[in-house]
């Protein structure tokens, strides 16, 4: 009986065996394919002057037309050139983008999901459908929509001011104009993102709020604590687990967003909104220089890299409830 169980059992582990490895080589492969490799010859290029334009000296292209120059493509980042003039210039403005959104987006989503938590169950759903519509929607047509409302001439924000008798604005073409410092077309894009996006943060703290035990709340009203006070000292800090992912996520794609930037303003004007996954983008399929746009590439790795794990070490906690 023994031996039998034994048999079968260790059939079933040999089954088990060979779904797994069946099931996860074509995963493994797959991501070899498009991911693990890209990833290498990125890092690889990065010590070349590389351009699939110019002739290599061997089956890689390497060699040749794209000689091997160390870092000097990493030296490049930080000379006093206009390539590293315009790299420094394109990280500014990627960093205070993101400095602008994450507030922005927290101040309006986590108070507007608190809101949509106190209100019934059905409206709850109606709510939350109207606010994560933007999300699931393509970014290009956000962005093309969005550009119609800034237009100088027909569009819906400058049709609103001359009717107040105002004047109308270049929302997307005039760099002079600054808000505290910021460019006038980089406000704009913000708006429109934060628009896009904050659907996504909402859902999630809504999701938070409803894991949170219902007796921590009962108990503060019973001690006497007001509306307010129960959001400062109960549910805020119940939910720092959820700000914390909410804010590193928030960051991480506002370092990376590339549509709306490309599709209203290319950079412009004047290099105002031109930001640094832009910039690769550019002098990658732009000037085909794909050396020095990996190295750029590993710099906004590093920088995200970097930013992610302040983030995770300011706002890491040691207790759970």
């Amino acid at each position: 009986m023994a031996t039998a169980i034994a048999r079968r059992t260790g059939k079933l582990q040999r089954s088990q065996r060979v779904f797994a490895a069946c099931s996860l080589t074509p995963i493994m492969l797959y991501m070899m394919a498009f991911t693990l490799l890209p990833m290498i010859w990125a890092v690889i290029i990065t010590f070349y002057r590389y351009s699939p334009t110019r002739q290599g000296a061997n089956f890689l292209g390497l060699g040749g037309g794209n000689p091997f120059v160390g870092f000097a493509n990493y030296l490049d980042l930080f000379a006093d050139t206009p390539t590293g003039r315009l790299f420094r210039l394109a990280v500014k403005n990627t960093f205070v983008f993101a400095l602008l959104v994450l507030p922005l987006n927290l101040c309006i989503t986590l108070p507007l999901a608190v809101l949509i938590e106190s209100v019934s169950e059905r409206l709850k759903t109606v709510f939350r459908t109207i606010y994560f519509l933007p999300t699931v929607t393509s970014l290009v047509a956000v962005s093309l929509v969005w550009g119609v409302i800034y237009n100088p001439t027909f569009g819906l924000l400058n049709l609103v001011l001359r009717s107040l008798g105002l004047k109308g604005m270049a929302w997307l073409s005039d760099a002079q104009t600054k808000v505290l410092g910021v460019p006038l077309p980089m406000i704009c894009l913000v708006v429109t993102y934060v628009w896009q996006d904050m659907g996504y943060n909402l859902v999630i703290f809504i999701a938070g709020l409803q894991s949170i035990p219902e007796v921590f709340k009962e108990a503060a009203l019973v001690d006497g604590a007001t509306s307010w006070q129960r959001f400062r000292y109960v549910t805020l800090p119940l939910l720092r687990s959820t700000l914390t992912f909410v804010i590193v996520m928030t960051m991480l794609s506002s370092w990376q967003v590339f549509v709306i930037f490309y599709v209203m303003t290319r950079g412009g004007p004047g290099n105002a909104t031109r930001t640094l996954v832009l910039h690769i983008y550019e002098t990658a399929f732009r000037h085909q220089e794909m050396g020095l746009a990996a190295t750029m590439a590993m710099a906004l790795f590093l920088i995200i890299l970097v930013t992610t794990l302040i983030q995770l070490r300011l706002l890491r906690k040691e207790w759970e409830y």
